[in-house]
């Protein structure tokens, strides 16, 4: 399991290659927690992940892994071997590919559950014939609690009654927006000192920050609201 201290922010590389990652890394220095998503590691693979590890870095892979059972555990045996800290899977898989996840990460790599992606609303899920995102979140919750797993990514909305079920869960919240941000693509979101507040431990922090003109002060902005929060 991760040793990180909470809460932890998780800076999102969601850039198409390699070098483009590289210079954000260095214009965050000394930040030392990145997410790796499917763009980035559908680009460049395994290795740059395994470079940043032994380079003392915090990688979060954001691969949501959804498939039958075997084929996630196998999966995550190998990115347990690629030193990472957390690994998100689709809750929606079920309790037998979640508790193949759990035994694959074994007691070093983290399993975090995604419960309701941040970019469905009420009508995306109606669409699907799914029940509004704070039943749905806390109906996969339950499953994937019931499978081992102790992380869970929901959006800011669903933080607080996650918590509350238990104060022991690793809650990971994406959708952070500063004030004046544009939502983008997703519909479910918050401040981060908002998300600290209602019961997060670690937030995701992508264009926020990786757009900004200055990246690294807005990081600093970020922090600051975060550890406010935090220290109450």
């Amino acid at each position: 399991m991760s040793t990180d201290r909470f809460p932890v922010v998780w800076v999102a590389l969601d850039v198409p290659d390699v070098p483009a990652a590289e210079a954000l890394i260095e214009r965050l220095h000394p930040h030392r927690h990145f997410k790796v998503g499917l763009e980035l590691f559908a680009a460049a693979g395994p290795d740059p992940v395994r470079r940043w590890v032994d380079r003392g870095l915090s990688v979060f892979l954001d691969l949501k892994l959804h498939d039958i059972p075997q084929t996630v555990e196998r999966a995550t045996v190998r990115v347990r071997e690629l030193g990472v800290s957390l690994l998100t899977v689709h809750a929606a898989g079920g309790r037998r590919m979640l508790e193949g996840a759990v035994a694959g990460a074994g007691g070093t790599l983290q399993v975090a559950a995604v419960t309701v992606l941040t970019s469905l609303d009420r009508d995306a899920l109606g669409q699907m014939g799914l029940p509004p995102a704070a039943e749905l979140a806390r109906t996969l919750y339950n499953v994937a609690r019931g499978a081992g797993v102790s992380a869970f990514i929901a959006s800011a909305s669903e933080v607080a009654e996650l918590r509350e079920a238990d104060p022991r869960v690793r809650l990971v919240v994406p959708g952070i927006r500063l004030p004046g941000d544009a939502a983008d693509d997703q519909a479910r979101i918050a401040g981060p000192d908002e998300a600290v507040a209602r019961g997060a431990t670690d937030l995701v922090v992508g264009r926020s920050v990786t757009r900004a003109p200055d990246p690294r002060a807005r990081l600093s902005t970020v922090e600051d609201l975060v550890r406010r929060v935090a220290r109450g």
